[in-house]
């Protein structure tokens, strides 16, 4: 284990054996989380903290990449926590292809890694948030609570790396969020897209609301005038 897993996985134990267990009653469901990380120490403290919470309920503590992809929808969590550097499947291909299954999941990158290239390349394929793993433990829940309003997050930390132009940047389209607005911008309906990729009508929509979201566009005319500006149309667009 590195340094920092076994620093954060020591801090988590503790915070857990004094934070109290009292709260006031939640009249929202419990917001659902996985945690994937190939440290069984970073886990169990992850774990042993977020329970504390009241309104959050552990869904599920995996210890591998592919592991979470296969479960994602039996699970259907509403929050991952993962590592990036895992054996076997690595967390940004388990990303990309959690959100290709459930994409409605928001994806929050919990690692040790604070370079811009890290950071950057775990938001372009779909993470929506970036922690790094010395934070105070407290605020893994702020993060949990910030993706949930569909919000990006990212700590002091990962902002500071990214530097102020990129941190408060527009957040990037996937790969497949990328594909499904050229589908849209083409004239295509939301069912003639599901049959186009062979996915759900439901995950067409639910991608369709990130893309607009994410740049801001309330309707079909504005994505269409989008992708055409950014030569999207043309298969050139970023």
């Amino acid at each position: 284990m590195t340094l920092a897993a076994a620093s954060l996985a020591r801090e988590l134990l503790l915070a857990s054996a004094t934070k109290p267990r009292d709260g006031a009653p939640v009249s929202m469901p419990p917001t659902r989380v996985m945690i994937v990380d190939d440290h069984p120490m970073v886990i169990e403290g992850i774990q042993s903290i977020l329970e504390t919470y009241p309104d959050i309920e552990i869904a599920a503590a995996l210890t591998g990449g592919q592991e979470a992809v296969d479960r994602i929808e039996e699970i259907a969590p509403d929050v991952v926590l993962l590592d990036l550097n895992m054996p076997g499947l690595g967390g940004l291909s388990a990303t990309e292809l959690i959100l290709e299954r459930r994409p409605e999941t928001r994806v929050l990158v919990l690692s040790m890694h604070d370079s811009p290239e890290y950071i950057s390349t775990a938001l372009r394929h779909g993470a929506r948030g970036y922690v790094l793993k010395d934070v105070p433990v407290d605020e893994i829940k702020t993060a949990i609570d910030v993706v949930m309003a569909d919000e990006r997050y990212l700590c002091t930390g990962a902002r500071t790396s990214l530097g102020p132009g990129t941190a408060d940047g527009r957040e990037p389209l996937t790969g497949r969020e990328q594909t499904i607005l050229l589908q849209l911008a083409q004239g295509r309906s939301n069912k003639e897209v599901a049959l186009a990729l062979d996915i759900s009508v439901r995950t067409v929509e639910t991608h369709r609301k990130n893309i607009r979201r994410k740049l801001g566009i309330s309707s079909t005319a504005g994505l269409t005038r989008y992708a055409m500006e950014h030569g999207v149309l043309q298969g050139t667009g970023r």
